[in-house]
């Protein structure tokens, strides 16, 4: 028997969510700043970082929707910008109601077998292999026909040709680079947002916000059996027992010893312009050595 979260999971990427997008979207204004990026790419670790600089206190599971909201949730939080302003979570593509935004990008491959990894422990990845195990659910995903948002490629460019790019309203932010130089990274974001940085402040939420810290903070909302639901002031993902691991390792690169070379081939044959155009390489990088994975391997990757 089909689960409600199995028809949830199936109706959200259908034409049935855009109505359901448009109607989330309401209550936007000219000073909120998007937060924005594919899922899997790094937003979850950041905005506990972020919010932990722009309030000084402990973010967690059960908090960081109440100071950085998550769309749809925005319109009853207060703001936390210098200029009156939202900073607000979406993991749409560019849209015209969006006027000032950070775009955090990683590369598809890790992004994807993120997604691999979560869909498979959740019993989500069959509906997309085709029969073909991770060979089916690589190309699906290449298609835009596994997540809610299309594909990575389409994602990216939606946001890179965007106006925004062209009027200086847009900060792009890759999540490797972020990863070798955090506290500077973080400099820059702040500096785009028109806050100060304090160093000291940056570095204490870097560490607080550490793997490890973060799956303690995952482990501890997971026991408090907290599932806040869409509606609530409180809106977040569902910190629920049923559920696979939020957290993952947010690794950097691990998809050149975790995918096979006919995937590799198939990636770069339907991304690797886009690849290239947000300054990864389209194929596997000279220096790697490339081994057939086994297809039961879980990938990591922090979610998004």
């Amino acid at each position: 028997m089909t689960s409600l979260k199995e028809l949830r999971y199936k109706a959200s990427r259908t034409a049935l969510r855009a109505p359901k997008a448009w109607w989330e979207h309401r209550g936007l204004n000219d000073k909120d700043v998007l937060f924005a990026s594919f899922e899997r790419s790094g937003n979850t670790w950041l905005r506990f970082v972020l919010m932990e600089i722009l309030t000084t206190g402990d973010a967690g599971f059960l908090n960081v929707n109440q100071i950085l909201p998550e769309m749809g949730t925005h319109r009853e939080m207060k703001p936390v910008l210098p200029n009156g302003g939202r900073l607000i979570k979406t993991h749409e593509s560019y849209r015209s109601e969006y006027k000032r935004a950070i775009y955090l990008m990683r590369d598809l491959r890790d992004v994807m077998l993120s997604n691999w990894a979560r869909d498979k422990e959740m019993g989500f990845s069959q509906y997309f292999d085709d029969g073909r195990g991770m060979d089916g659910y690589v190309e699906a995903f290449l298609q835009g026909k596994v997540t809610r948002f299309g594909s990575w490629q389409s994602h990216v460019n939606s946001w890179l040709d965007c106006p925004l790019a062209a009027n200086g309203n847009l900060m792009v932010v890759r999540y490797e680079d972020l990863r070798k130089d955090t506290e500077n990274g973080l400099a820059e974001m702040l500096q785009f947002l028109g806050i100060a940085a304090d160093r000291d402040r940056i570095r204490k939420a870097v560490e607080n916000n550490s793997l490890r810290a973060m799956r303690e903070k995952e482990e501890k909302a997971k026991n408090s059996g907290a599932t806040l639901g869409k509606g609530t002031l409180l809106r977040k993902h569902r910190v629920d027992k049923e559920d696979a691991r939020f957290v993952r390792s947010g690794s950097v690169g691990g998809w050149t010893e975790k995918l096979s070379d006919t995937q590799i081939a198939m990636v770069a044959k339907y991304a690797g312009e886009a690849l290239v155009r947000a300054g990864y390489p389209a194929g596997l990088p000279p220096t790697a050595h490339n081994a057939e994975p086994q297809q039961e391997e879980l990938a990591s990757g922090v979610r998004a």
